[in-house]
């Protein structure tokens, strides 16, 4: 059994109706056909707003957040969120009200309808609470980690020295996350770099979320492809994770682009760095995955990962035989490691999750999103190098409300030196309302050869 977050309506025309969240999702309540839990667009419900709140649940964590609604939202009869009656929505739109966590029995209510909050703990985080239990080192793991476990000890304690690891020679910190720290490091023998990472759960780990993520990241490491980060060893011990991963000298297209002191990139490069990114993205939507995770929890073997999490920061750039090769990296482990309730953070409360990278789908329906989430990612990685804007317009907005509400900038209004075949393609790929336009990373691939031959 997994934490599970459950709403239950005790009050209004929908009263007695649940909604069970047992995984990682964010939902938006409201009248609009796409919102989770849906309102009925109807008489009776006209006070609450088409979108009117945001819930970001990370079982067994929930928080809520207004969207600047007209009649407001409260939790426990204190208002959290409404409008000013002068304000149209459109000027709510641009504030930005505070998120708050909920508990336990804690109430919600917009106009009549009321939700009452209820969590159920995974037994597994209870008991290591209580004992303390210590985690189980995967068997093929265990001599590696008996060489890490006192570098790791320093690590944790933010201490930049560079040594000795097991058989790697550490060379230099390449960057930091908020639970991770990246070395680039050459193994003794081989003389093979990689990029080592070290990721440090920010809240204690049972060991149903520790076996749950291991599996995930077992199924990052079956994806072999030129133009995806290899992912090499891994484990788990004293309560911090360890990977080694394929090396990409040319750092990230983020880097790519502070190197040359330009804020955006060459319209010809930047297409061929898209071009093998989608190349790379047919295989991982198709790939066979050893370990799917069904409906009733048990595991299966299936086809296809989504990132989730594309962004130019996850494009990385290798020297393959002279050429400039994209790889797509952490395919799935930061996704995987804050679904699996290691990072402690929800969604909307992480700066990383500001979603200038993310379709609407991915919003109103973050569990269940389908491999086009990843075209229309790459789509605005695109737009990002050859205009040096995002592809929506979120500054003064609340982020999440923006992509629900506001159409991607067509391409050539944020410059003109784009042609018009391309931008017509680049524009059709970020269309996100009500479909994404492009289903498929084949389809926006053949898209791009035809504007560009």
């Amino acid at each position: 059994m997994s934490s599970k977050v459950t709403l239950t309506i005790t009050s209004g025309n929908l009263k007695g109706k649940e909604f069970t969240f047992d995984t990682r999702t964010t939902c938006i309540i409201g009248r609009a056909k796409d919102c989770y839990p849906k309102i009925p667009d109807d008489e009776k419900h006209r006070t609450i707003s088409r979108y009117h709140c945001l819930l970001d649940i990370n079982p067994p964590d929930i928080r809520v957040r207004d969207f600047g609604s007209k009649n407001g939202t409260f939790v426990n009869g204190k208002k959290i969120g409404q409008r000013e009656a002068h304000h149209t929505p459109e000027e709510a739109a641009q504030i930005e009200f505070p998120e708050y966590d909920l508990q336990g029995g804690d109430e919600f209510t917009l106009s009549d309808t009321c939700f009452r909050v209820g969590v159920a703990l995974d037994p597994e985080i209870v008991k290591t609470a209580e004992h303390q239990i210590p985690p189980v080192i995967p068997s093929n793991q265990a001599n590696l980690w008996e060489m890490l476990q006192a570098f790791l000890l320093k690590a944790v304690a933010n201490e930049s020295n560079i040594g000795v690891l097991g058989d790697y020679i550490l060379l230099k910190e390449l960057g930091r996350g908020g639970f991770s720290l990246v070395y680039l490091a050459r193994h003794k023998q081989t003389n093979e770099q990689v990029a080592l990472k070290v990721m440090l759960p920010k809240v204690a780990a049972n060991q149903r979320a520790v076996n749950w993520f291991l599996r995930e990241v077992d199924n990052m490491k079956v994806l072999k492809h030129p133009y995806v980060v290899g992912l090499k060893e891994f484990g788990y011990a004293d309560e911090t994770f360890f990977f080694t991963m394929e090396y990409c000298e040319g750092g990230s297209v983020v880097d790519l682009m502070e190197r040359r002191g330009f804020s955006t990139l060459p319209i010809g490069e930047a297409v061929a760095i898209i071009l093998q990114v989608l190349d790379g993205l047919t295989y991982t939507h198709n790939a066979e995955i050893p370990n799917v995770r069904l409906a009733d929890g048990s595991f299966a073997k299936g086809r296809g990962l989504i990132h989730r999490d594309l962004k130019p920061g996850n494009i990385f750039l290798a020297n393959v035989g002279g050429k400039q090769v994209a790889k797509i990296g952490d395919y799935g482990l930061a996704k995987a490691f804050d679904q699996a309730g290691l990072s402690g953070q929800t969604m909307t409360g992480n700066v990383v999750g500001t979603p200038y990278f993310m379709p609407r789908q991915q919003i109103v329906n973050y569990k269940y999103a389908q491999p086009d989430v990843d075209v229309w990612a790459a789509a605005a990685c695109l737009y990002v190098m050859i205009t040096g804007y995002s592809p929506r317009n979120l500054q003064g907005q609340d982020p999440f409300l923006a992509v629900l509400q506001n159409d991607a900038v067509p391409v050539r209004d944020r410059t003109s030196a784009i042609p018009q075949p391309l931008a017509t393609v680049i524009d059709r790929a970020l269309i996100d309302n009500p479909n994404i336009y492009y289903q498929s990373a084949a389809e926006f691939k053949q898209a791009l050869l035809n504007s560009i031959s």
